[in-house]
C-alpha cells in the first residue's frame, strides 16, 4: 500500500473533472478505505455545487488547478469521514431515533430546510451525530487546559489583549443649512476656526455654533478608541497634541473642528478579565493538535489506497 499522502499526491492530478465529457465517464473506484470504497460518482456529487461556482469564476488552466485542489480536499475529507465512521461502528457508537428527531428539530429552529421524514436526510443526521460522539470520546475528552498554560499564553501574547489608544475629544460640527451653498458652509467653519485661534472659548462656540448633538455638552464627545471614528478624523487626531485644535475637516457628515482634550496610550487588559477567553483559545489549539494526531494515527493504521 502506498502511504496516504504519497498516494493522493500521485493520483490527484488525474481526478480533475474534464470539461463537458466528464458527465459521460464511467463510474469507478477513486479510493479504498479499509474494506470500503469511494466511487467517482460519490466524489463528483460532493463537489458538484462548489465545482459549479469555480466554473463560473475561472477558465482554462486556472479552472483545472482549482478543480484539482477541490477534489483533493474533498476526497481527503471523505476518506477521513469513512475512517471516523468505521471507528464509531467498531466502538459501538450509536444514535437513537429520538436524538435524530431532536437534532432535526433544532436545525429547523435555526431556519434550516429539514425534511425529517426523508430517510437519506435522517441517515445524514445520524452520521453527523455519530461523528460528533466519537470525536468527543477520542479527542475532546483528552483536551485539558491548566492554569499554568493559560498564564503562559497571557504572558507571551499580551499585545493581543491590549486596548487601543483612546482619545477624549470635543468637536464643533458645521452642517449645511437649507439653501446654503458649499462655499457658505466653509465660510461659517472658517469663521469659527478664526475665532478659536483668537482665543474664543471652544465650549462656548460649540454650544452656540455647532450643529452636532454634542453641542449641548460644549462639544464634548467623551473618550473614543482607535477605529471608532471616521478615518480622516483619526488621521488628524494622531497628529494633534492634547489641547490642540484642528483646522476644519470635511467629511460626509459636514465640517469638523476637533479639539484633542486627552490621549490615553494603549492599555493591557488584566489577566482576570481575559482568563476565560484565553482558556477557550488554548483549548481550541490543543484540540486541533490532538485531532490532527488522532487522524494521522487512524490513517497510519488503515489500508488506504487512492487510485483512478
Amino acid at each position: 500500500m502506498l502511504p496516504f499522502c504519497i498516494a493522493v499526491a500521485v493520483t490527484v492530478a488525474c481526478l480533475a473533472t474534464p470539461a463537458p465529457e466528464a458527465a459521460h465517464v464511467a463510474d469507478r473506484i477513486v479510493a479504498v478505505v479499509n474494506t470500503e470504497v469511494i466511487m467517482l460518482s460519490e466524489l463528483q456529487a460532493e463537489i458538484e455545487a462548489d465545482a459549479k461556482r469555480l466554473k463560473e469564476r475561472y477558465r482554462g488552466e486556472e479552472l483545472q488547478r482549482s478543480l484539482k485542489q477541490l477534489e483533493y480536499i474533498t476526497l481527503t475529507r471523505m476518506i477521513e469521514h469513512r475512517l471516523q465512521m468505521q471507528l464509531a461502528k467498531t466502538k459501538g457508537v450509536d444514535v437513537s431515533d429520538e436524538e435524530i428527531k431532536s437534532a432535526a428539530q433544532e436545525l429547523q429552529r435555526q431556519g434550516e430546510n429539514v425534511d425529517a421524514s426523508d430517510p437519506k436526510y435522517k441517515h445524514s443526521i445520524k452520521e453527523q451525530l455519530m461523528l460528533m460522539r466519537v470525536v468527543d470520546r477520542e479527542v475532546r475528552s483528552a483536551v485539558m487546559v491548566s492554569e499554568t498554560e493559560v498564564r503562559r499564553y497571557f504572558d507571551q501574547h499580551q499585545s493581543i489583549f491590549a486596548l487601543p489608544e483612546e482619545y477624549r475629544i470635543s468637536q464643533i460640527l458645521i452642517r449645511p443649512r437649507s439653501g446654503e451653498s458649499p462655499a457658505e458652509v466653509r465660510s461659517r467653519a472658517a469663521a469659527v476656526s478664526a475665532a478659536l485661534k483668537q482665543g474664543a472659548d471652544f465650549s462656548d462656540l460649540a454650544l452656540r455654533r455647532s450643529d452636532g448633538p454634542e453641542a449641548i455638552r460644549g462639544g464634548d464627545l467623551g473618550f473614543v478608541r482607535q477605529g471608532e471614528l471616521l478615518p480622516p478624523l483619526e488621521r488628524v487626531l494622531s497628529a494633534l497634541a492634547p489641547g490642540q485644535i484642528s483646522e476644519p475637516l470635511e467629511t460626509s457628515r459636514g465640517l469638523h473642528i476637533i479639539r484633542l482634550d486627552e490621549k490615553r496610550p494603549p492599555q493591557f487588559r488584566p489577566f482576570v478579565e481575559v482568563k476565560n477567553e484565553i482558556q477557550n483559545l488554548v483549548y481550541k489549539q490543543k484540540g486541533e493538535d490532538i485531532y490532527q494526531r488522532w487522524m494521522a494515527e487512524l490513517k497510519n493504521k488503515a489500508y488506504i489506497e487512492v487510485k483512478f
